[in-house]
């Protein structure tokens, strides 16, 4: 994955709390979470560039995107947001619908012996087909 356009206008850290932790530019947070949302950036390559950890920037996306989400629901018109494209797609394994055909087989050999299957698959029916049509028929046996 490549970044696009990463440099950010504004210095990010303004300054430190007590605590140790760091301050951030509100508008360089904006930003930055706009540049992880474009198609081809990767969160974690952007959050090592700028120095941060990647779940503390992911955790900034993900509270961008549902305050965003909400302003749009509050208006009642859409805007267009930049959406993150995965690079994974989903995918979905499925079995195609085979029917059950059941099949019924009736029989009269040359031998007299009648056969009669009913309510069998086509699995099945096909192996007793083969099997009978390798016994030799009753004309070219001896007697």
């Amino acid at each position: 994955m490549t970044e696009k356009a990463t440099e950010l206008s504004r210095v990010l850290v303004i300054g430190r709390k007590r605590d140790g932790r760091n301050c951030y530019d509100p508008e360089a947070r904006r930003e930055l979470v706009e540049a992880c949302l474009r198609s081809g950036v990767s969160v974690a390559a952007m959050a090592l560039k700028h120095g941060l950890n990647a779940n503390m920037l992911r955790t900034w996306i993900g509270r961008y995107q549902r305050e965003r989400n909400f302003e749009i629901g509050e208006r009642g018109s859409k805007q267009s947001l930049p959406v993150a494209s995965s690079a994974f797609a989903q995918v979905v394994a499925s079995q195609p619908a085979i029917a059950k055909v059941r099949s019924s087989l009736a029989a009269k050999l040359p031998n007299g012996i009648r056969i009669e299957l009913s309510e069998i698959g086509t699995n099945e029916l096909s192996a007793i087909l083969r099997l009978l049509c390798e016994l030799p028929c009753s004309g070219s046996t001896p007697d």
